[in-house]
């Protein structure tokens, strides 16, 4: 598996296939080329961009997109390749095998309606969590994707959420928001706390894992 991460939560999968992950309004359009199937956590903004997916799937009736039953209405004229999928779920996308987990977008504030939020393990090693610190405890994650800022979350509960999940590997996700000096310092604590190997990519990094 070959695995590059885009800006902020857009993760690009290459393998038999090509699959993306959350490319939102942050994510580069390069994300997408020859895309065969997106994954979409949840709704916002951040992390779906109904224009930027419109045109690169223009005149490929082939990719699919898979994502919450409630995320298929915001999609527009994509609904019609859009492929309705809840927690639990397993299903095969761009040749790789994925399972969603979860149900509910973080709490930012008791005031705000949460939104549906899947995270998906792809391959029985990757987890992309989308908004939420939802642990997936019947398989073993070896690369995390782990959300660093955002409005509803504190380091502490990032240490906890990696501890939990206990891959080998974590990755920066949710990241765009991060000024440097933050960043830099978050790393260290990371490093420090969280019992895994922690790395912020740049942005258009690309690992083989």
């Amino acid at each position: 598996m070959r695995l590059t991460k885009y800006s902020h939560a857009c993760v690009r999968l290459e393998g038999d296939g090509v699959l993306v992950i959350d490319p939102g309004v942050f994510s580069e359009r390069e994300a997408l080329d020859g895309v065969d199937a997106v994954l979409v956590t949840h709704e916002h903004f951040d992390h779906l961009n109904v224009e930027k997916l419109t045109d690169a799937l223009a005149g490929r009736p082939e990719v699919k997109i898979f994502t919450h039953p409630d995320v298929i209405p915001k999609l527009g004229d994509l609904g019609s390749v859009a492929t309705a999928v809840n927690s639990g779920d397993d299903f095969t996308a761009a040749g790789f095998s994925v399972r969603a987990y979860g149900g509910w977008h973080a709490l930012i504030h008791p005031d705000m309606p949460r939104v549906p939020n899947l995270g998906f393990v792809v391959d029985e090693s990757l987890y992309h969590p989308g908004d939420s610190y939802d642990v997936p405890a019947d398989v073993h994650v070896e690369t995390l994707f782990v959300p660093v800022s955002a409005p509803w979350l504190k380091a502490s509960e990032t240490i906890d959420f990696i501890r939990a999940v206990k891959p080998a590997r974590a990755y920066a996700l949710h990241d765009s928001l991060l000024n440097e000096p933050y960043a830099n310092l978050l790393s260290g604590l990371l490093g420090q706390l969280a019992g895994a190997e922690y790395e912020r990519l740049t942005p258009g990094t690309t690992v083989d894992l």
